[in-house]
């Protein structure tokens, strides 16, 4: 509990700073496109207010009356523009305002002709521009304080819209962050797990050899005894090189080489072979083993031979170890439209509905009965899933458990156009004779030869 509870932090802290990282970057955008967006919204507010002056200006030097005030153009700006005051300078620096309630303009204000400038007037800002005319100085201003009002409020609704929009980012990177390293944190629990219990299940047959020849070494026996502890030491070193053969499947498997080349293959023939290498396996059990077929269309489908081979090995060996003595197992495959399906059934306990969701789990057992390491029905699930399959776990019809796999029928023909695979005879039931196992889809005859991908 406590290492989970170290993990879920880790992993959230690890989540935390990659939103915090998230956030900031965002957070310096924003600032700098706000920056860029502010200083060209002045720019283009003041160059508005700029050519208003020049034109009353040029309209008020242009008619030579300097009272009148140019005819009020429509424009695109959200607010009334607040009315132009104008000046003139004497040649001998005089100010004489033209405007009523114009406030005192200083001299820094006209000494820049014809150069738009943004001085405070009696505590205003005003944009001034000033030209020559006749001999005098003409000045045309106007209050900014409008526009500087807008821009104020612009400021504040970015000011209040982006942290907002930061805290948004941040939450949302984080749960994204969270969802997204979920399962990556399951698969290295698993992954960890898997470790821990692949090392315990080949720990346990290291200690029986190394506890038997330690025994054996210690004292003196006969050669029947010596003879009983290197049966023994056999015995688990068979079990050993199972697990590791089932371990180096996987690990082959998960770094996801090609495939062998998939070819049409008949689901009863490999069906019909497995029955008869599992004969003996319930011969000694009292299993009455037979092998069904429905349907008169080839059970051909697209895929590696040696996998189905091994899948039917996997579930015809589980349903002989749960049935039970004077049990029953059958192995049924069936042709419908465009679907086969292999099914087997064995008349033992059935798997319950707790256990059904960790059934494919590496390392799983339901039971602590039988030889089996867990990792048959792992690499019975990694065959159906390369192989386009799909798995339907149910309660056999007469107590059990019913295994079945379904795949899209192959209609195809092989080159040079036979028929393909032998085809098996479609008899109603053929009871096979028995034969044991080791739980893990292959018989414990030594000199049947382990199939592998």
């Amino acid at each position: 509990m406590m290492r989970w509870t170290r993990t879920k932090g880790s992993q959230f802290a690890r989540s935390v700073r990659v939103a915090a990282v998230a956030a900031l970057a965002v957070a310096i955008l924003y600032t700098t496109l706000t920056v860029v967006f502010d200083i060209v919204n002045r720019q283009h507010l003041l160059s508005g207010v700029d050519a208003q002056l020049s034109e009353h200006l040029s309209f008020a030097t242009g008619r030579g009356d300097l009272s009148v005030q140019p005819p009020v153009v429509d424009d695109d700006h959200d607010i009334e523009a607040p009315p132009v005051i104008l000046w003139r300078i004497d040649p001998g620096g005089h100010v004489i305002s033209l405007s009523d309630g114009a406030p005192g303009l200083p001299k820094s204000a006209w000494t820049r002709a014809r150069q738009p400038i943004t001085q405070s007037l009696n505590g205003t800002s005003f944009r001034l521009l000033a030209i020559q005319s006749h001999g005098k100085l003409l000045v045309a201003g106007q209050s900014l304080a409008d526009t500087e009002h807008l821009e104020d409020v612009l400021i504040a609704a970015e000011l209040v819209a982006g942290p907002v929009l930061i805290l948004a980012m941040f939450l949302g990177a984080l749960v994204i962050g969270l969802m997204a390293s979920r399962p990556i944190e399951q698969a290295r629990r698993r992954q960890l797990d898997f470790t821990a219990d692949a090392s315990h299940e080949l720990r346990t047959p290291l200690s029986v050899i190394e506890a038997e020849i330690d025994l054996a070494l210690g004292t003196t026996r006969d050669a029947s005894e010596y003879q009983d502890v290197l049966k023994r030491v056999s015995s688990e070193s068979l079990r050993l090189r199972h697990i590791v053969d089932d371990l180096l499947w996987l690990a082959r498997f998960d770094s996801a080489p090609p495939p062998p080349g998939a070819e049409p293959v008949d689901v009863a023939t490999a069906a019909r072979a497995c029955a008869d290498r599992f004969a003996s396996v319930a011969r000694a059990r009292v299993i009455d083993l037979s092998v069904h077929r429905n349907g008169g269309d080839l059970a051909w489908i697209n895929a590696p031979a040696e996998w189905i081979d091994r899948l039917a090995g996997v579930l015809v060996d589980n349903a002989c170890r749960y049935a039970g003595e004077r049990g029953a197992v059958r192995v049924i495959v069936a042709t419908h439209g465009n679907s086969v399906t292999l099914a087997v059934e064995d008349s033992g306990p059935g798997i319950p509905d707790d256990q059904r969701p960790l059934l494919f789990d590496r390392f799983h057992r339901a039971t602590a009965e039988g030889a089996g390491t867990g990792l048959g029905l792992a690499i019975a699930d990694a065959v159906v899933r390369s192989t386009g399959g799909r798995w339907k776990i149910d309660d056999a019809p007469g107590g059990g458990a019913h295994m079945e796999v379904v795949w899209h029928r192959h209609h195809g023909r092989e080159p040079g156009g036979t028929l393909g695979p032998r085809r098996v005879s479609a008899a109603k039931e053929q009871p096979l004779a028995p034969r044991a196992g080791d739980g893990d889809g292959e018989p414990e005859d030594t000199h049947v030869p382990q199939h592998e991908v």
